[in-house]
């Protein structure tokens, strides 16, 4: 039945365009036209229609073909799925709730203090599990006229050298990235290079990383690394500011809980009954 409404997909699509007519049917289940054309994107050219009008096809008619054959093979008991809904019911509610209730109570501003402070208080949270640095790094052409000169100035801490390496990097090189102002974790710095951290490690000669392929050359100049021990602190501010979030979105939740039961009780709508 599957691979005959694929098949039909397309004359269906183009045939009744019109007319709310049924384009496919499982059991007492029917899916007609004007549900089918919500999902075909205007514009749509007319083998883009038909590709999409198959895959909705068939994807309605799996639905309710499962649902068909659970109807039919499953008990009774299984079949009752009424304290299952009620429970996602509940569960659904909640949620959109908590984050309305969230997104109107949240403090999000965070102050270098703050995040000072939850730093030193959680130093064993931020020992580093691979190096990171301090790189500038450039992918360029091999034979590239300003290869070179880009690889010679990839060092260069003079404010009109590094203007003039960024001009030069815009114009010729296929990547350049400029991140020896900030930490940088080695496997992101590999995933540039093509390969692991382990390996881009192992290439790295004094302050120079350089990698030759085929086609292009990708180097980086090493400005600071730390291999070990705790990350500083601006490598986890990100991390910091997550957390300091997630902290007072529980204690807001937390609150939210209390509030709710005690004006239930206040309001007489939560008493608990006691048998003696």
């Amino acid at each position: 039945m599957l691979a005959f409404l694929a098949a039909q997909a397309c004359d269906i699509f183009n045939s009744f365009k019109h007319d709310d007519v049924v384009v496919a049917k499982v059991g007492r289940n029917r899916l007609y036209l004007s549900d089918l054309e919500r999902y075909i994107p205007d514009g749509s050219s007319p083998g883009d229609s038909a590709r999409i009008a198959r895959n909705f096809i068939d994807s309605w008619a799996v639905e309710h073909v499962f649902v068909k054959s659970a109807e039919k093979y499953l008990s009774k008991e299984e079949l009752n799925v009424d304290s299952e809904l009620e429970e996602y019911r509940k569960s659904l509610l909640r949620y959109r709730y908590e984050q309305r209730y969230i997104n109107a109570n949240l403090d999000t501003a965070i102050t270098a203090s703050q995040i000072r402070e939850w730093y030193d208080a959680h130093q064993e949270n931020f020992n580093l599990v691979r190096p990171i640095l301090k790189v500038r790094f450039v992918d360029i052409m091999k034979g590239s006229p300003n290869e070179g000169e880009i690889l010679d100035k990839l060092s260069a801490d003079e404010p009109q050298l590094i203007h003039d390496l960024d001009s030069l990097a815009y114009s010729s090189a296929l990547s350049f990235k400029d991140l020896s102002d900030r930490w940088t974790d080695a496997a992101e710095l590999a995933k540039d290079f093509g390969t692991d951290w382990r390996t881009l490690m192992g290439q790295i000669k004094g302050k120079v990383v350089k990698i030759e392929s085929e086609g292009d050359v990708k180097a980086a100049y090493v400005f600071d690394m730390q291999k070990d021990g705790v990350a500083p602190i601006e490598f986890c501010a990100g991390t910091i500011r997550d957390n300091i979030l997630s902290e007072r979105k529980r204690a807001l939740l937390v609150n939210l809980e209390q509030d709710l039961l005690t004006s239930a009780r206040e309001n007489k709508d939560f008493t608990i009954i006691s048998k003696e």
